[in-house]
Parts: structure tokens; sequence; C-alpha cells
């Protein structure tokens, strides 16, 4: 069952490459919208699976948010240059450059046995929600050739970024706190 939940998680690592690919091409819209409800759908059934069946492995655990984060990547760049957006690619980049400083402090944490001021809070876990609605509503613009949408998803997008600072914030903070103890 391990090997099936880490199959899983790494199918979205393979399909947020071919959903890059697919952003390309007007003809590949929808394909790409549909896929990315499908890798949305693996992150779900991973975890379910994990939990349902006590089948957590430290591969799945370390690999599961690189795959949430690899998916996030490629989706927003392919975003960024379909719709020529550079609006797109600097909030991306910001959103990438604070993943990578969170898994620093995470490193950074693990090595003094602090990990506990990097544990995923639940602010991350909706910061990642919403990474991944903005990133349906600019597919679904694209599929609909609805710039009203993009529009909307720009707003989402913003409101992504400030709490995906605001997390990397608070990490940052509790990682370099002083213990009072």
């Amino acid at each position: 069952m391990i090997t099936f939940i880490n199959l899983l998680t790494f199918s979205r690592i393979v399909l947020a490459a071919i959903i890059f690919l697919l952003l390309m091409s007007s003809d590949g819209y929808l394909l790409a919208l549909i896929l990315f409800y499908i890798a949305g759908l693996t992150d779900w059934l991973d975890g379910y699976l994990a939990r349902k069946y006590n089948a957590v492995s430290q591969l799945g655990e370390v690999l599961d948010p690189i795959a949430d984060k690899i998916l996030i990547v490629f989706v927003f760049f392919g975003l960024a240059v379909n719709l020529t957006s550079y609006l797109i690619g600097f909030i991306a980049s910001l959103i990438i450059t604070r993943e990578i400083w969170v898994g620093a402090l995470r490193d950074l944490n693990s090595r003094n046995n602090k990990s506990e001021a990097t544990k995923v809070t639940f602010l991350a876990k909706i910061k990642t929600t919403i990474q991944l609605f903005t990133i349906s509503i600019y597919l679904f613009a694209l599929t609909l050739n609805n710039m009203l949408l993009v529009i909307i998803a720009d707003v989402f997008l913003f409101i992504s970024l400030i709490i995906t600072i605001y997390t990397g914030l608070i990490y940052t903070l509790n990682s370099f706190k002083q213990n009072n103890s």
C-alpha cells in the first residue's frame, strides 16, 4: 500500500510537467484543467489512504509537500508564459522563494531539534488551498477564453501571496525565537 501511495504522490510531479506542456497550446487548455483536477485528487487520495491504512512513510512525508510545490511551480510558470504575465511570473517567484526559505528553516530546525517551530500550520494548508484554487481559476479562464476570470484569478493570486509571505514570516519568527524555558 505504501508503494501505491507514493506512486500517487509521484504522479503529481509527472502531471505537473505534462500540464506545463499542455499550456503551450490553446488546444491543451481543457486537458490541462482536467489533469490539474486529477493531480488535486491524487493529493487528497494519497493522504486519505495513508491515514486510513496507517501507511505513512518517511518518503511519503517528504515527497507529498514537494510534489505539491512542484505542481504549483510548473503550472504558475506555464501560466506566466502562456498569458505573457510578468505579474504571475513575479508572484510565483516570490511564492517559490518562500517555499525554499521555509524548507531551509525546516532543515535548520531539524538539525537543532526545533522541528515544532516549522510544523505545518492550518493557515499554511489554507495557503496551499488558495494557491491551487487560484490556478484552477486561471486554467478555467483559459479553457473558456474568459479574461474576466483571469482578473479574478489575479486577485486571488495577491491573496495567496499575502498568506504565503505571512506564513513564511511566522515560521521565520518561530525559528529564531529564543527559548525562555
